[in-house]
């Protein structure tokens, strides 16, 4: 089974970028995962003053707009940076917050697709032919979190050793 997810779907809202779910990352607070991805394609660039600005921008569609906006310099290696930057926002995100962990864990095995009709490089696009990035990425991160809450067994005295 395959599980779609973008903004207008209620039962899984929180795996969408704007969803509003406070992340700390290098050192800051950011309303949403689409602020900080927004702002760290600034790192480095002339225009790195706009991070503080995005950080500060009152909703994650403003945070975005500055970040989209052709008018402002992004740094060079963005387009080498940009997978790792938002896997980093998205574990955070999923790390930090019980209730939707839960969630995305009780997607189990079920293949995650963000169902964007524009995005083809973070969604499928409006023919399903898109890269599903943030799909791959929420797969990847519920693996991780999946191993990190597998249950392990300790015991309080150690076992004898058989000697053969």
């Amino acid at each position: 089974m395959v599980i779609y997810f973008y903004k207008a779907n209620q039962d899984y809202v929180c795996f969408y970028n704007f969803s509003p779910h406070r992340e700390y990352l290098q050192g800051h607070s950011w309303i949403t995962s689409e602020h900080f991805y927004q702002a760290q394609k600034f790192v480095g660039s002339p225009d790195e003053g706009l991070m503080s600005v995005i950080r500060q921008a009152a909703t994650p569609e403003e945070a975005a707009a500055i970040g989209r906006n052709p008018q402002y310099r992004i740094r060079r290696d963005w387009n080498h940076v940009k997978q790792g930057v938002m896997y980093e926002a998205v574990k955070d995100k999923f790390q930090r917050h019980r209730s939707i962990r839960d969630i995305l864990l009780g997607t189990n095995d079920e293949r995650l697709i963000e169902d964007s009709p524009v995005d083809y490089y973070w969604g499928c696009g409006a023919n399903g032919s898109g890269h599903n990035h943030l799909g791959r990425i929420l797969m990847a991160v519920r693996g991780e979190l999946r191993q990190r809450s597998a249950p392990t067994l300790t015991f309080a005295t150690p076992l004898p050793l058989a000697l053969d």
